[in-house]
């Protein structure tokens, strides 16, 4: 009775091989995952901010809705991300629009350079002898006038830009510039390589029995990848090529601060420095001290990332970050 049912199992794990050779998992699993292929504006998403500014679905008059389709998380999140992007050009309009702002390319030197930073301020600002505003975001995907990209999915478009903060600084006589310290380099696709030819020196095929061993333990691979996540499809390398002279949130802020801010007639300069913009505006004082504790009056950290000790500050420049009544700097 043993054997016969030793025998049923033994054909039964045949068969089920039979059945995964003639099975491509790989195609079954690009079958079963939406193409990454997403709309270009807002109307075509069917999005739009209303009158308050809150994102909208245009037929439903719903809140945004990050699974669009049930356990695919992956495909989820590429739509969340290309509808971000959009949402991010939106605010660059507004800047541009509502605040009368001007974008400056970076390198300002080369203007026909393929990978630039950008940078947006009010066109009067340099030449503003009193006062003189400079904000900076978070590190990560926010941009140039966007505190959060979560935000602006879920909150409205006036509390998660900086198009309220740069309006308010206008009317209160301020030259206003906003930062861009994230779009520091560009991703390249890295064309696909073709498979190594064998070298004439190596050895003959496999046995037939540890080739088989090998087949079965790449199947399972592929299953046990198959029932974890749901079919992703294969995305295509990238390279990243940073922007010269901008290549990350610190060289940017030096950038900007040796090319605008210093130049600008403002007595007056403050700075709005939110979470590793924080950072930036330390390593700024870092390297450029003299020139920052000269010109810069007040500085206010919103849940700012730097770190004094960490980032090695002077004890000049702790002083200065603690002198007067409540010291130049403040961190909510």
């Amino acid at each position: 009775m043993a054997q016969m049912s030793g025998q049923e199992d033994r054909e039964k794990t045949t068969a089920l091989k039979d059945l995964l050779s003639r099975i491509d998992l790989d195609e079954l699993m690009k079958k079963d995952e939406p193409p990454f292929t997403f709309p270009k504006t807002l109307e075509e998403f069917e999005y739009a901010f209303n009158e308050d500014g809150l994102l909208r679905h245009t037929k439903t008059g719903e809140a945004f809705v990050f699974n669009a389709r049930e356990d695919l998380h992956r495909w989820n999140q590429k739509r969340y991300e290309a509808l971000g992007e959009i949402i991010t050009l939106y605010v660059y309009e507004l800047l541009e629009k509502m605040c009368n702002m001007t974008k400056a390319f970076l390198p300002v030197s080369i203007q026909n350079e393929l990978l630039r930073n950008t940078v947006y301020f009010y066109e009067p600002a340099l030449k503003y002898p009193i006062s003189f505003a400079v904000s900076l975001v978070n590190q990560g995907v926010s941009r140039g006038g966007t505190w959060y990209r979560q935000l602006s999915f879920h909150q409205s478009i006036q509390g998660s830009s900086q198009v309220e903060l740069a309006s308010m600084a206008k009317e209160e006589g301020y030259g206003v510039m906003v930062l861009n310290p994230n779009e520091n380099y560009q991703e390249v696709e890295i064309p696909a390589r073709s498979p190594p030819l064998p070298s004439p020196g190596e050895p003959p095929d496999e046995p037939p029995e540890k080739r088989e061993r090998k087949d079965d333990k790449e199947s399972k691979k592929k299953r046990e990848f198959y029932e974890k996540y749901r079919n992703p499809q294969k995305e295509a390398e990238t390279d990243r090529i940073p922007v010269r002279e901008n290549a990350s949130s610190e060289e940017h802020v030096v950038y900007v601060w040796d090319h605008f801010v210093s130049k600008a007639e403002a007595k007056n300069v403050f700075i709005m420095a939110h979470s590793y913009g924080g950072l930036s505006f330390v390593d700024l004082m870092n390297q450029r001290e003299m020139d920052v504790k000269s010109r810069v009056r007040a500085v206010a950290f919103t849940d700012s990332a730097h770190n004094i000790w960490h980032q090695d500050t002077s004890k000049g420049i702790q002083d200065w970050m603690q002198q007067g009544c409540l010291g130049h700097c403040i961190n909510w």
